[in-house]
C-alpha cells in the first residue's frame, strides 16, 4: 500500500534538546526508571513533540505514570500518517495496518468507504490517503471518540457521526458502500481485565469490550452489513484467530462470502465479507 504524506495534526516544533544532551539523557533516566522499556525512542518522541522544558517534563511525569505514549504527545503513527489520538480515544494499533492494506487492495482508485467503530478515525482517514478519491463516512458511539476522529478524517474530506453502529448514517449510503472497515471490540468480557494497563484503564471500555465471546459487536456488524454495501462490496474487520470460525459463521450467515487472511509478523487476523454481485443483480431481477 502506498501513502502519501500527510499529517492530521500539525508537525511537531523541533526538539527542546537532543535525546544526547545532558538533559535528554535525564528523560531516558527518568522514563527507563518507570519501566519504559524503549526509553529511548519515547524520549525521541517526546522531545520532538514538546514546544518547552516545562512541557518536556509534564510529558515525562505522566508518561512515568503509565498513561499510553499516544495520549502523552497528543498522536500516533498509523501507516505513515501523524493520527491525533486525544486521552481516553482507542490508539490505532500496528496490526491495524494490514486491515487497510487489504481494504486498499479491494477499494480500487475510488471508493465510498465507511468505518465504523472509528475510534480516532485512523482506519478511514489511512485508507482514504492511499486512493485518488474517496467518499469517507465514520462512526463511533463514544463522544471522545468522534470528537478526535473529526480532525483526523476532516483531512481527508470526510465525515464522522456519533452514534450506535449503522444508526447515524446517511441513509443515501445504503447500498452505496464499497469499503466497510469496522474495527471492533473483539475481547472477551472476563478477559478485559487480562489487558495491559495502558489499554485498560486508559482507554475506552467500549472500545475493548466485546461481550461474553468478544463477538457481540461483530454480530450485529455484519447482520447489518448486506443493507449497506453496494454490489461487490467489502466488509473487513480483525479478530483473533480462535475466533475466527464464529466469525466466518457469521459473516456467511448475513449472506456475504467469507475469507480470512493473516500476517504471521503483524499477529493480524483479517475477515472479509463479500456481497455478491449476482444475488444483488437476481434480486432486482
Amino acid at each position: 500500500m502506498s501513502v502519501p504524506s500527510f499529517s492530521a495534526t500539525p508537525a511537531p516544533a523541533s526538539p527542546v534538546f537532543p535525546a544526547s544532551s545532558a538533559q535528554g539523557a535525564a528523560v531516558v533516566t527518568a522514563l527507563r526508571a518507570a519501566g519504559c522499556v524503549f526509553a529511548e525512542d519515547e524520549a525521541e518522541l517526546i522531545l520532538s513533540t514538546a514546544r518547552t522544558p516545562a512541557e518536556v517534563s509534564a510529558m515525562v511525569e505522566r508518561r512515568a505514570g503509565g498513561l499510553p505514549l499516544e495520549h502523552v504527545v497528543g498522536w500516533a503513527e498509523f501507516l505513515g500518517l501523524r493520527i491525533a489520538v486525544d486521552p481516553g480515544v482507542f490508539v490505532p494499533r500496528r496490526r491495524t495496518e494490514f486491515l487497510v492494506a487489504q481494504a486498499d487492495a479491494l477499494a480500487g482508485r475510488e471508493a465510498v468507504v465507511v468505518d465504523l467503530c472509528c475510534g480516532s478515525g485512523a482506519l478511514g482517514a489511512a485508507l482514504a490517503a492511499g486512493l485518488d478519491r474517496v467518499e469517507l463516512h465514520a462512526a463511533d458511539i463514544d463522544p471522545a471518540a468522534v470528537r478526535c476522529a473529526r480532525r483526523n478524517v476532516a483531512a481527508a474530506g470526510g465525515e464522522v457521526y456519533e452514534g450506535d453502529l449503522y444508526d447515524p448514517l446517511p441513509g443515501d449510503l445504503r447500498g452505496r458502500v464499497g469499503v466497510l472497515l469496522a474495527n471492533v471490540p473483539y475481547v472477551p468480557t472476563r478477559d478485559v481485565g487480562l489487558l495491559p494497563a495502558e489499554a485498560r484503564v486508559h482507554e475506552a471500555r467500549v472500545a475493548l469490550d466485546g461481550g461474553s465471546d468478544g463477538l457481540d459487536v461483530l454480530r450485529r456488524v455484519t447482520a447489518g452489513a448486506p443493507r449497506w454495501l453496494a454490489p461487490g462490496g467489502h466488509l473487513l474487520f480483525e479478530t483473533s484467530e480462535g475466533q475466527v470460525p464464529a466469525a466466518v459463521a457469521a459473516v456467511e450467515q448475513a449472506g456475504l462470502t467469507a475469507r480470512v487472511v493473516e500476517d504471521e509478523e503483524l499477529y493480524a487476523t483479517v475477515v472479509i465479507g463479500t456481497r455478491s454481485r449476482l444475488a444483488a443483480r437476481e434480486r432486482s431481477a
